[in-house]
């Protein structure tokens, strides 16, 4: 015991060097979250005894006060959400329930829901510890062989699935699940926080479409919902469930001290604001953790970068002649086996392995065991994210959290302003119920299971009861007495993802193999796999050989080559409804209803080491139109004048640069207020705007109908637009950079960009 608690001390002291303030240049902040003693209470005294046994057994001698807290609310036929923080348990408060149900009831039925298959796996495994007669985890998913889920159907006590298999499998066929759905008691969405933006906006009316099968059977279950990381947990199990929601949000589980880390790999040209590479620095990191004798888990942004950062370390490893440590990494993400993912889970948990490089696919609650060390290559993209990751580590013992930065404008702005990210709150989750290309489909598809009666204005609204209308007379519902009901034999729901807004989808084939590896939506198919383009798809990249429209497929190829490729976009937006509008001090703020046109007219292909145009093809591809939600900001001439006079550039391109490198600073920062993704968020400035007759900046949802984000832009636009005057003055480039104003996803290949014009203008925005 005394050579652990030596080994332990010289970890830590090991790691507090590497990590210190100040002792290396790219530790830009340092912050020690305290150690949290937590509140145990006994075991229930009206626990079954059953239940008590199979909790002594599985390890439960007492409860933590948020877990005996969801008890009770449980009991008093509450929803409920809980939001504890991770590593405190969550899982015990719905498992207890579950327990109960079944020790009371045998009969009684529970249905789990993960966002991952391997969520599903690694709760089955927590359930199969307590052994008590009749909980029988089942897991039923795509993987699930046919002729295992007519058994599933009529033993499984607890079904573990995800929301694409509920919605296609279990609801079209709820007939042959009556007995199962009549029996249903518990609903639980654990992870709670990954339905956002389409992915929850779909799966909002999945749940309201299973709580409506339940009605028919005769069944009223109560749901619970579980997020360590999530902002407003009551209003967003609400918004997702329809239903009201009691909360448990004080962790009083205990809590080991954590140090966060944030890592800024150095400046190698000031001027043009490169950064030394983050993977590199990744690995350097990686590598001294494993010196100093911690066990680290590492997340990389894709599939390639995780190899790439795997490889590195292990090169590092051994030219320091550790090969013995080189042996015991692996990398984990999509694209392996469920067997290798398996493997790598239970030997990191089995102390067999003292680091893992991976994916998302790791960021959620799978139990890996012990980690000293969780670090995160590049911003994820939430705060709701990064915290998940870094939650990864430290749960036993004292942890490090580092973020080592990348050279994305969001990442520089929180390495400038490190108290934005410490301090500051998790997100709030976007889920838009009102979108028609998103709701309409699951009204098909809960008229094919159930017709459609006025009285499912409790689970749609007032909205969807309207929309309901207008699939009948557009012919996709047909009236029957005061019924509305689908118009085909077969179910709609097979022809909806859930994970796109989009209806329309391209198949991407491989061309040596003829496999499909993926699908992308009608909207991004000019933009990501035009003719020629390089085409990423998890970390792998692909040649795009052909683009068939009338076949719907994107043909491609494995490529290794040198470069990327880059579109140029024409765009053109018209103001289809003004929702909303207020005064700034400089300009006037709207929120409405836009209709976008975008044309794809090129493309560039760009070095990868440096990012120079090699070469520019032109395409000839038609248009494509979307309606969608916006912000836009009407600036009077006079403002922009003001705003850019005595400005040493002030030639023709003065104006549109500061406006165009102002709209990419909108854009780079509003994942900060919602929960998304720069690549979720499209924008268009102009010198002047036919319905507006003034300069204007417009910021709108990437995708069809809107989900809402813009709207969460349009609320908070004032703090929005300070960060980003922040963003670009406190970059030290010179004339703008990709940590400030330029962006990857600019259609106009950030031409023209003026970074001091843009600190002008948003400074006169706000006053």
């Amino acid at each position: 015991m005394d050579d652990d608690v030596a080994s332990t001390r010289e970890r830590t002291a090991a790691l507090d060097a590497l990590f210190a303030d100040g002792g290396h240049e790219q530790v830009v902040a340092v912050a020690h979250e305290a150690a949290r003693a937590g509140r145990r209470v006994a075991l229930p005294e009206d626990l079954p005894a059953v239940v008590r046994d199979a909790l002594r057994a599985a390890g439960v001698e007492t409860l933590f006060g948020h877990q005996a807290a969801t008890r009770d609310l449980l009991r008093r036929g509450e929803h409920v959400a809980i939001g504890t923080g991770t590593a405190s348990g969550k899982s015990l408060c719905y498992q207890l329930a579950v327990l109960e149900s079944f020790a009371a009831d045998p009969s009684s039925r529970s249905l789990f829901l993960f966002p991952t298959k391997a969520l599903a796996q690694d709760q089955a495994r927590k359930l199969n510890r307590f052994h008590l007669a009749g909980v029988t985890p089942a897991i039923y998913d795509g993987d699930t062989p046919r002729e295992q889920r007519p058994l599933l159907r009529r033993s499984a006590g607890v079904l573990l699935t995800n929301p694409d298999m509920l919605h296609v499998g279990i609801l079209p066929a709820h007939e042959r699940w009556a007995e199962f759905l009549h029996r249903l008691r518990y609903v639980v969405l654990d992870e709670a926080h990954v339905y956002r933006g389409v992915f929850g906006s779909h799966v909002a009316q999945v749940i309201r479409r299973l709580r409506r099968v339940c009605r028919r059977y005769g069944a009223d279950p109560q749901f619970v919902l579980t997020s360590a990381t999530i902002a407003d947990p009551g209003e967003f199990a609400r918004r997702l469930v329809g239903l009201p929601f009691a909360v448990v949000d004080e962790n009083q589980a205990p809590h080991p001290e954590r140090t966060v880390v944030l890592w800024n790999p150095p400046l190698e040209d000031a001027s043009t604001g490169v950064r030394r590479s983050a993977l590199a620095e990744a690995g350097h990191v990686t590598t001294e953790c494993l010196l100093a004798g911690a066990r680290v888990i590492a997340f990389a942004p894709t599939r390639k970068a995780a190899e790439l950062l795997y490889g590195h370390v292990r090169r590092r490893l051994e030219d320091r002649g550790r090969r013995d440590r080189a042996e015991r990494i692996r990398p984990y993400r999509a694209g392996y086996t469920p067997e290798q993912r398996r493997s790598v889970e239970r030997r990191l948990f089995e102390h067999e392995l003292d680091a893992v490089v991976a994916t998302q696919a790791l960021e959620l609650g799978i139990d890996v065991g012990d980690l000293d060390v969780s670090l995160v290559l590049g911003f994820p993209g939430t705060v709701t994210s990064l915290r998940q990751r870094w939650g990864r580590a430290g749960r036993a013992g004292r942890g490090h959290a580092v973020l080592v930065a990348g050279q994305d404008a969001l990442d520089q702005y929180f390495m400038r302003e490190p108290d934005r990210l410490l301090g500051g709150s998790v997100e709030e989750a976007v889920i838009d119920l009102h979108n028609p290309g998103i709701t309409g489909p699951h009204l098909e598809a809960a008229a094919y299971e159930i017709p459609l009666t006025p009285s499912d204005e409790e689970y749609f609204g007032t909205e969807g009861m309207v929309q309901a209308e207008r699939l009948v007379k557009g012919g996709r519902l047909r009236r029957r007495g005061d019924e509305s009901v689908w118009s085909h034999p077969y179910s709609p729901a097979h022809a909806v993802g859930l994970r796109t807004a989009s209806r329309e989808q391209f198949a991407i084939v491989e061309g040596d193999g003829g496999e499909v590896i993926g699908t992308v939506e009608l909207e991004r198919v000019f933009r990501f796999c035009h003719p020629g383009a390089v085409y990423l798809h998890l970390g792998h990249s692909y040649l795009v050989r052909r683009l068939d429209l009338e076949g719907r497929t994107v043909l491609v190829d494995d490529f290794d080559g040198d470069y990327y490729t880059q579109v140029k976009v024409d765009k053109n937006v018209q103001i289809a409804g003004q929702a909303d509008m207020r005064e700034l001090a400089g300009a006037v703020l709207f929120h409405g209803d836009l209709e976008v046109t975008e044309q794809v007219v090129s493309f560039q292909r760009r070095d990868l080491t440096d990012g120079h145009v090699l070469d520019t093809a032109v395409l000839d591809l038609p248009e494509q139109s979307f309606p969608t939600q916006a912000f836009w900001v009407a600036v009077p001439q006079a403002t922009l004048d003001r705003a850019l006079d005595g400005l040493s550039e002030g030639d023709e391109r003065a104006g549109p640069g500061a406006l165009h490198a102002a709209e990419h600073a909108l854009i780079a920062l509003l994942p900060l207020y919602a929960m998304c993704d720069r690549w979720d968020i499209g924008g268009l400035s102009t010198s002047w705007h036919w319905q507006t007759d003034v300069p204007s900046i417009f910021v709108y949802d990437g995708y069809p109908g809107g989900i809402g984000l813009s709207r969460r832009g349009y609320r908070s636009f004032e703090s929005l637009a300070t960060a980003a005057r922040t963003l670009v003055a406190e970059c030290p480039c010179e004339a703008g950079c990709p940590s400030c104003v330029q962006s990857p996803k600019c259609g106009n290949l950030n031409e023209p960009l003026s970074k001091p014009g843009a600190v002008r203008l948003l400074a006169a925005l706000l006053g």
